[in-house]
């Protein structure tokens, strides 16, 4: 046990935060199984939103991600399965004018010329 006060806070927020990745690792896994258990689409779309979401959240490195997410495909097409992305459920709709922010262009400050010094002889 740590003695020092820092230490034991420090402690207390490391087992919170190992609480709270096992718990999103945990959902990541379970959804990956499922999906290979059943090999539907929508299990498959869940299980790449779960690995996106331990990605975000710096469980797993972004290349076991990939890696992941290309053997969720792979299975997917030697299944025969349709994978639906979860952010393509919405229908998008393209207004007439694309918004666009204006920026302004920032001056550069004023130099000071230096004055030379004159020097009394």
């Amino acid at each position: 046990m740590p003695i020092i006060k820092s230490a034991k806070k420090r402690m207390r927020t490391a087992n919170k935060a190992a609480v709270r990745n096992s718990k999103v690792k945990r959902s990541m896994r379970e959804s990956y199984k499922k999906f290979q258990t059943t090999f539907s689409g929508k299990d498959a779309s869940d299980a790449i939103s779960k690995i996106d979401l331990a990605v975000k959240k710096g469980i797993i490195h972004k290349n076991k991600a990939a890696r992941k997410k290309a053997q969720i495909a792979a299975q997917g097409k030697q299944n025969k399965t349709k994978i639906v992305s979860a952010k393509s459920t919405k229908p998008t709709t393209k207004s007439a004018k694309p918004a666009t922010k204006k920026t302004t262009a920032k001056k550069a400050p004023a130099k000071k010329t230096a004055t030379k010094k004159t020097t009394n002889k």
